[in-house]
């Protein structure tokens, strides 16, 4: 428990920042919403003038961004990349971070076995990542509610913040394990980062060119999308089951090579 507080405290400041952000994101968004709804132009029309190529880049799916919970799910996917970038960067630093800043033999010297030190990070991990989410999903339910004219948009807003949870914790495992086998921890974050980026980049070439559907599988970004949960048939069952895979043999990964690791002191 003291090892849960003392790195929720350490990671205090990054969590109001991130909450922060992620606010705004959805403030800034929807304020631009309310812009080009009042300026009388077509933005569905304004989109459809514009390159396929683009609107892969900027994550503009088949929204009919006239409506709030329309334009919603265009701005998701950025609020998406938010939270998973935050995810992996304190999977990665959460196992890393005692190396990094030399208290390595502080912390282990203690009379903890190494599966109590890495559960206590794991959780406090979690709860960062269940606070952002939920930031995220009241921001949304607010001011989406209060630009959307009568539209009911709370369960469009609530399965695509959970498809974005389990997401969430993929990432956060993928930056945990990563920190775990690597023999420089250090550098396991921008790996992460790295890893999250170019699945990002998979799932634009995969609107780009339909003939790799079968990339799909590779990239996290294509298995819970806005214009499939919220205006198609909700979650996939398939990825739900890759996603919990993953998530669970991850995290074995992360405890098996964190506790055989020479640790940097």
């Amino acid at each position: 428990m003291n090892i849960f507080l003392k790195e929720m405290r350490s990671h205090r400041k990054s969590l109001i920042f991130w909450s922060i952000g992620v606010f705004l994101m959805v403030a800034s968004g929807m304020v631009k919403y309310e812009s080009l709804a009042s300026s009388g132009q077509s933005m569905n029309e304004m989109l459809a003038g514009m390159p396929k190529s683009l609107l892969a880049v900027l994550g503009i799916g088949e929204f009919d961004i006239s409506t709030a919970s329309g334009y919603y799910g265009l701005l998701f996917i950025y609020l998406l990349l938010m939270a998973t970038i935050h995810a992996a960067m304190l999977g990665a630093t959460i196992i890393a971070k005692e190396e990094r800043d030399k208290t390595t033999e502080f912390l282990f010297v203690k009379p903890v076995s190494r599966n109590r030190i890495l559960t206590a990070k794991l959780l406090a991990a979690f709860v960062n990542i269940l606070i952002i989410n939920l930031v995220t999903f009241v921001s949304s339910i607010l001011l989406v509610g209060k630009y959307s004219e009568g539209e009911v948009v709370t369960g469009d807003i609530a399965i695509t913040i959970s498809g974005m949870f389990i997401l969430q914790m993929l990432f956060l495992v993928i930056g945990s394990s990563l920190a775990a086998v690597k023999k420089k921890s250090k550098t396991a974050a921008s790996l992460a980062t790295g890893v999250l980026l170019l699945t990002y980049l998979i799932s634009v070439a995969n609107d780009l060119n339909e003939n790799i559907e079968g990339l799909k599988y590779l990239t996290p970004f294509k298995y819970f999308e806005a214009k499939n949960v919220m205006f198609g048939a909700g979650f996939e069952l398939s990825f739900v089951i890759l996603s919990t895979v993953l998530i669970a043999v991850l995290t074995v990964v992360t405890f098996i090579f964190f506790k055989k690791r020479d640790l940097n002191v």
